[in-house]
């Protein structure tokens, strides 16, 4: 059976696209009152989207599940956005959205790309300070084309179980599955939107939830066909990310994202040798491909003129030193990377985001203390939904809203199967190819960020070209800046033209 720690090199940084500060950890989860009824507020409003007024409703609020017999199990906060002036619904497009963790709620799609209402944030990969944050209506939002429903998992946001049911009951690959896809299912049951288009868009871990999802809604789930889904910093394949002792594969895939960073902050030995940032990570991704992962293949077999020909390359393309890249036997995994990059320079770069820089008070440790990328922004997204949820959506309740839960990803039970001895690696992939197969409308949208060290776009590369996926269906895009590269204003903008234009091709 996998075990947490197994994965502290890959999940743990996916709360939500944010690593888990030790305030973050939420307190045990207790059961909801079973004859509590659910709390939903709906408010009106209006704003200027893409170029048109745009009317719309907004539900805030909980919707109670219940069980295979009928008993209450669950009860799952979410806010959607319902654009107004529709003639024909069913023709209209839903999307439901989530991020990661897991124990992220959703406010990192929410105020940050996707709803009406963004946090707006340095372009530059500053820190942002202390509040009064800026929270303005968001152009970009897709709520002018799609109606949008951003749901909390349970031990996230305001949901919790209900009944007899505990946390852990939902904690897990499939557990987690199950329950987001009851959801949707009463959801489009209850407002008569079975035959709306729907997608799913996740981020990090949200990315292997709609995998997850994919296959429980389209097989499972009363054949809850999709016209597809958006993946925004995906990990569907975590041997790709899981640097563990006798797993070569992530050293090859984050090859690419350490060059990338190293280009970025000017590390590299000869920056001017190479054109452009794309043309360089070609070179880096062919040389990924294979003289280093034929010598890291070979292992004792490898000669020592092959090993030092590696040692060289890897040199001018991370900037590392060729004593320190022999040392460490041709393999550097993210930690150690963003600790030495720039040690000389005094400085640590960040995981989520590798643009952000940080200052450790040691200097010399394996790793550093906190991600600068996180603790640079955290703050300002955890602020800003708390503000508007109480004063723009009349939702202001007393309990703790779980930004991001510690307890959540301590207890996710990370099986898939019956059986621990057939485990091995998390992958997601083939839920992906095979909805292709079933389903000739099914499509994929990705979205990498070049400076994201959490969820590397080399390793979704990867992903894609396995497992049979029909690359005819998928839309592969990138972007400078990181994990959650729409705090990045021109990818931001970027980002949002190559959504318009997938959702437009359908």
């Amino acid at each position: 059976m996998l075990k947490t720690n197994q994965y502290l090199t890959v999940a743990i940084l996916l709360l939500g696209s944010i690593m888990l500060p030790a305030s973050a950890v939420a307190d045990d989860e207790k059961a909801t009152s079973p004859d509590a009824e659910a709390v939903m507020k709906v408010t009106q409003h209006k704003a200027r989207i893409n170029g048109e007024t745009v009317k719309y409703s907004v539900h805030a609020g909980d919707t109670h599940l219940k069980d295979k017999d009928g008993k209450p199990s669950a009860s799952i906060f979410s806010i959607a956005y319902i654009r107004e002036d529709v003639d024909n619904r069913s023709t209209r497009p839903l999307m439901f959205v989530f991020n990661g963790g897991p124990g992220s709620s959703s406010v990192w799609m929410h105020m940050g790309l996707f709803g009406p209402k963004r946090v707006v944030l340095p372009s530059d990969a500053e820190q942002v300070g202390a509040p009064p944050f800026p929270l303005e209506t968001n152009p970009d939002s897709l709520l002018d084309m799609a109606d949008l429903v951003f749901i909390d998992p349970v031990g996230t946001g305001y949901s919790t179980p209900l009944g007899e049911s505990e946390g852990k009951d939902f904690w897990g690959v499939q557990e987690d599955a199950s329950i987001l896809s009851e959801f949707i299912r009463v959801y489009i049951t209850k407002n008569k939107r079975w035959n709306s288009p729907k997608y799913l868009a996740g981020e990090s871990y949200g990315t292997t939830r709609a995998a997850a999802m994919v296959k429980t809604l389209q097989e499972g789930w009363g054949s809850i066909d999709l016209n597809g889904v958006l993946l925004i910093s995906s990990i569907l394949d975590f041997q790709t990310g899981d640097f563990t002792d006798g797993n070569d594969l992530p050293y090859i895939t984050f090859l690419p994202t350490f060059a990338a960073t190293a280009w970025y902050h000017n590390a590299l030995p000869d920056k001017s040798a190479f054109e452009s940032l794309e043309s360089f990570l070609e070179q880096v991704r062919n040389f990924a491909l294979t003289d280093y992962a034929t010598v890291l293949l070979k292992g004792g077999l490898a000669s020592q003129q092959e090993e030092q020909n590696v040692i060289d390359q890897l040199h001018q393309f991370t900037g590392l030193s060729k004593t320190y890249l022999k040392q460490a036997d041709m393999r550097i995994n993210e930690f150690l990377f963003m600790k030495k990059l720039l040690r000389d320079r005094g400085q640590v770069v960040g995981r989520l985001d590798s643009r952000y820089l940080g200052e450790d008070a040691v200097k010399v440790t394996s790793r550093f203390e906190a991600d600068p990328s996180s603790y640079a922004i955290d703050g300002a997204y955890t602020a800003a939904l708390q503000h508007y949820m109480a004063t723009e959506l009349d939702t202001l309740r007393e309990e703790k809203y779980n930004v991001l839960s510690g307890e959540v990803f301590s207890n996710w039970n990370w099986l898939v199967g019956n059986s621990p001895r057939s485990q091995g690696f998390l992958a997601m992939t083939p839920n992906l190819s095979r909805a292709m197969r079933q389903n000739k409308d099914f499509r994929i949208f990705i979205a990498n960020g070049y400076y994201d060290m959490a969820t590397p776009f080399f390793a979704t590369e990867y992903s894609m070209q396995h497992h049979g996926i029909d690359t005819d269906r998928v839309s592969m895009h990138y972007y400078e800046a990181g994990h959650m590269m729409y705090i990045h204003e021109p990818s931001l903008n970027k980002l949002v033209k190559d959504i318009r234009d997938f959702m437009d091709a359908r």
